[in-house]
């Protein structure tokens, strides 16, 4: 495998952006011995084991990420389900509705796939320490995966925009956190700083092995619906590394014969951080970052994602789109994923709320098979949660609120609370 800039296809070595023109860098897979049908039956075998890094939903599939590695960190990552229920499908107006849940992964997210690859390979080159900046996840899942693999860890995070339970996360598993008095892209100008300054190993998405390990989301959802590609796959749009990594796994997945056709790819971004949005749907303005990015998704809040053009060439290869959704739109979707007893953090119910209103404007058709990715663990933000319930958001309207019903502490007050919930059916 070779390391070469996006942009200008320069091999790039071991430099952590392409020495002749500063552009993002992306991995150039070894070819593939085996024939579609034999990768398929190879991944599937891999599926029984019991211990080993088969077991792992991203080194399954180590053809296709990062075949030479003999000895990745792996807790194991991946394996997350899909699941279907009928409110969702009522609610988004899509009966082929699934949402596949990377809030299943062991730091409680998605940024575990790209990490247990980023980390491996930054063991294996001997690196010092690793950095990243985040607003939490990434902070989350680079302390935990650092730890494990014995690695000293440095996390950036905006201290007045990451959900506490996200650093809580990043403290006990032993991270150092420098908290900044700033934004998401504040904090990951530093981290970019201090890997050049410092020699540290930078493992953002801007990582181009963070990518690899992202693809796999999409090689297990293909593989678990029997390498039928959905029609549509919706995906929250932060720093756009999982929309990068989707588009790449796409058209390699395709080009091998592991798929047949293309899915189409939404991007969806939440309206106070929408920068990609806006690039998308008015090209001539050209890209200009958001510079007060707002949201209660924190961990899409961000105004200048750095991935932008990996991810336009994602949509470009596979008919994509990006759409926005307001905070309200957010939060009400997310209360319906967690009535539905699955549940996720804000920024998941992103994808939901998006396919939602792109079925109500007519792009989605009803009877299209839609995957939506839930990215996050209902309890990385269980606050805002809260918040919504209690209908004690500013601006929110909490259509879907379930409040807690406070009462005296007697029979009679007890009583009353049983026949509302109870007698009138509510329960």
């Amino acid at each position: 495998m070779s390391i070469r800039c996006f942009e200008c296809q320069s091999p790039a070595g071991d430099a952590p952006v392409c020495p002749a023109c500063g552009g993002l860098l992306e991995v150039v897979p070894d070819p593939v011995d085996l024939d579609a049908p034999a990768l398929k039956e190879l991944f599937r075998q891999r599926r029984f084991a019991q211990h080993g890094p088969d077991r792992s939903g991203v080194w399954r599939y180590r053809e296709l990420v990062h075949p030479r590695l003999a000895e990745p960190v792996t807790r194991p990552e991946g394996n997350t389900n899909l699941y279907r229920h009928d409110s969702l499908s009522a609610y988004a107006g899509l009966a082929g509705l699934q949402l596949k849940h990377e809030g299943e992964n062991p730091s409680g997210s998605f940024k575990d796939r790209g990490m247990t690859v980023a980390v491996s390979e930054a063991k294996a080159q001997g690196a010092r320490a690793v950095i990243c900046a985040s607003t939490g996840n990434t902070a989350a899942s680079l302390a935990s995966y650092a730890a494990f693999g014995g690695l000293p860890a440095i996390v950036v995070v905006p201290r007045d925009h990451t959900a506490p339970s996200k650093l809580a996360q990043s403290m006990a598993f032993g991270a150092r956190v420098a908290a900044v008095r700033g934004s998401f892209d504040d904090a990951l100008r530093l981290a970019e700083q201090a890997s050049r300054s410092h020699g540290l190993a930078l493992l953002n998405s801007v990582n181009p092995w963070r990518i690899e390990g992202q693809k796999t989301i999409m090689f297990e959802l293909l593989d678990q619906l029997d390498w039928q590609s959905p029609d549509w796959i919706v995906v929250p749009a932060g720093n756009l590394g999982n929309t990068s990594a989707f588009g790449k796994a796409l058209a390699e997945a395709k080009a091998l014969g592991l798929i047949d056709r293309l899915p189409r790819l939404a991007s969806v971004q939440a309206a106070g951080a929408a920068p990609f949005y806006r690039l998308f749907h008015n090209r001539e303005a050209g890209y200009q970052p958001e510079t007060s990015p707002e949201t209660l998704a924190s961990a899409i809040r961000i105004g200048d994602p750095r991935s932008w053009k990996k991810a336009l060439f994602s949509l470009e290869v596979t008919d994509g789109l990006v759409e926005q959704v307001s905070d309200a739109e957010i939060l009400d979707a997310k209360a319906a994923i967690d009535a539905a007893g699955i549940g996720c953090e804000p920024a998941s119910a992103a994808s939901l709320a998006g396919a939602a209103k792109l079925r109500a404007a007519g792009v989605i058709d009803e009877h299209a098979r839609v995957v939506c990715i839930l990215t996050g663990n209902f309890m990385k933000d269980s606050k805002t949660a809260v918040a919504y319930h209690q209908g004690a958001l500013e601006g929110i309207p909490s259509k879907r609120a379930n409040r807690p019903y406070e009462m005296d502490a007697t029979t009679t007050a007890f009583a009353g609370f049983l026949d509302e919930v109870v007698v009138q059916g509510t329960a």
